[in-house]
């Protein structure tokens, strides 16, 4: 129900921007792991009157050799139908003059959600429901050859014209909130592969013809499934607790090639540290600012028939930042990370009494890892290690933005992504 009175941007928050807590409904069960929102985050509107309210419009503009001139657009709606920010919607569409070109939509539907007496509302971070689905034709996707000991020379290129539609909820079992997460997950794929657009390298499929053969023109129905015990205090900026789980990602149908699973198991672990630049909040907040520690691990095993890029890499936006994406592949992969994450302005600031950035903050991080045909070839295998700084802003614990600068041996890298790397 949308409230009575004229929408105030302050309400439930205090002119700096700090949430005060509220008291949860005596019957929240959990009631630690509800996140609260407050009446002044949820301007009523359509998905322009909500503008860097709970709606944003980012524009694109880029030019690359291979791809040419493009543009496109990024919508996120985290107050997707007016729901009161029960649901979320991200709309990604681009074009370049080369043909290339993006159209992806996500949906999300929170499964918990309470109004809060007295304006806002609080919902459980652990369950939701996810739909989404795209077409994407990419012309530099890259592909190095197997193994950890590939050399930059070895790059090639080639060009993935891809169609995805799935679904996937995570639920915490027993009861809202509780340790436990189940992960269940359904999507179908087809992929067409061609030649590559990167000047200066061969395409794949001179490079490496059986690897592009047996990818190309695949369709896949792919099942992904995952429990995770998991104390962490937030699902999207954990300040404090720790994660261990273990997932499946498996083509289950291949037309003309038999079943193959990636297995993984991964686990993190989040410390609060001593502020540097801000006194820490208070225990009256519902979000204070919170300097912290952050480590994480992974490692993956494949095993059947998959395509090369469905096996286990490393490199790009999440892995090994420092190195161009997908820098290394094989049928198994272990990756170690550490960050140290320190709010520089804990207070934001206000660009107009409606529109705010909650913080921003930097990040210096250290990352080690390999690839191998098998676990137990890990003994053997070159480990390569990354390391760099980011920017991280937040419009508010749900919605980070960050801007990785990672350097390893072959160079400077550049991340630009929503939400942290884990």
């Amino acid at each position: 129900m949308q409230p009575a009175t004229p929408y105030d941007p302050l309400q439930g928050m205090d002119p700096s921007g700090r949430i005060p807590k509220v008291e949860r409904p005596a019957d929240l069960p959990n009631p630690e792991r509800w996140r609260y929102i407050p009446e002044g985050r949820l301007k009523p509107g359509n998905v322009l009157e909500r503008f860097l309210v709970s709606s944003f419009i980012a524009p694109q503009v880029f030019f690359e050799e291979a791809v040419g001139v493009g543009g496109g657009i990024a919508l996120t709606d985290i107050d997707f139908r007016d729901q009161r920010r029960r649901e979320f919607l991200g709309a990604f569409l681009s074009y370049t003059s080369e043909g290339q070109q993006s159209y992806r939509a996500i949906w999300r539907r929170w499964l918990y959600h309470r109004e809060v007496p007295g304006g806002g509302v609080i919902l459980e971070e652990r369950s939701r429901i996810d739909a989404f689905g795209g077409y994407r034709k990419t012309l530099t996707r890259r592909f190095f050859g197997l193994g950890p000991d590939t050399r930059p020379s070895a790059e090639s290129s080639y060009t993935d014209e891809s169609v995805d539609l799935g679904i996937r909820t995570d639920i915490a079992l027993r009861t809202a909130g509780s340790d436990w997460v189940l992960s269940v997950g359904l999507r179908g794929e087809h992929h067409n592969l061609s030649a590559g657009r990167v000047s200066g390298v061969p395409s794949t499929d001179d490079a490496f013809p059986a690897q592009f053969k047996d990818g190309d023109g695949r369709d896949q129905l792919v099942v992904s499934g995952g429990i995770r015990y998991d104390t962490r205090d937030s699902q999207h900026q954990p300040y404090r607790g720790w994660v261990v789980g273990v997932g499946v990602d498996s083509p289950v149908v291949q037309l003309g090639d038999s079943p193959g699973a990636v297995f993984g198991a991964y686990s993190s672990v989040m410390f609060p540290l001593p502020p540097l630049f801000h006194s820490g909040g208070d225990p009256g907040e519902e979000n204070p600012p919170t300097d912290t520690l952050a480590l994480g691990a992974f490692v993956q095993q494949s095993t059947g028939d998959l395509a090369f890029y469905d096996l286990p890499s490393l490199g790009g936006t999440n892995t090994l930042r420092g190195y161009i994406s997908n820098r290394f592949t094989d049928r198994a992969a272990w990756h170690a990370v550490a960050e140290y994450r320190f709010w520089v302005i804990p207070r934001g600031f206000a660009f107009t009494p409606v529109i705010r950035v909650e913080r921003v903050g930097l990040a210096f991080f250290a990352e080690a890892g390999t690839v191998a045909d098998n676990v137990a070839d890990f003994p053997d295998a070159r480990i390569h290690t990354s390391y760099g700084i980011g920017l991280r802003v937040s419009l508010e614990r749900t919605a980070a933005f960050r801007a990785d600068f990672g350097f390893s041996g072959e160079g400077l890298n550049f991340t630009l992504a929503f939400g942290l790397s884990f």
